[in-house]
């Protein structure tokens, strides 16, 4: 079995995200979006009708960090990216979500944090 390159486990984490939220109800909109100024992983429809935008962090295990590394900057590039696709899609109520996917005995390991810009849940 060949080690997957940085590129194919993101691809893969993003997938595994996905399943996760289609997995609670929700409705996966669009993947990643992106604009001159930033991109979202994931916009979801959540099964209340909240748009999720989500920033999905992929590592090849546990010890190599996570959600801390969505600095200030990078989020700002995300709320940027959602203004964006707001401005053509426009939505009642929206969160931001981060989730943090690693690999772990043949299987995904999946933390999922809701509302990052208003203190994590």
């Amino acid at each position: 079995m060949s080690i997957p390159t940085p590129a194919e486990l993101g691809r893969a984490g993003e997938e595994a995200a996905a399943r996760y939220y289609t997995s609670q109800g929700d409705h996966i909109l669009a993947r990643n979006v992106s604009c001159p100024q930033g991109e979202v992983d994931l916009i979801v429809e959540a099964a209340d009708g909240t748009v999720v935008f989500v920033e999905v962090k992929t590592r090849s295990t546990a010890w190599f960090g996570g959600i801390e590394a969505i600095s200030p900057r990078k989020f700002a590039r995300i709320r940027h990216a959602a203004a964006v696709w707001l401005a053509e899609h426009p939505a009642h109520s929206v969160r931001f979500d981060a989730v943090l996917v690693a690999p772990h005995a043949g299987r995904w390991s999946i933390e999922c944090w809701e509302d990052i810009d208003r203190g994590a849940r």
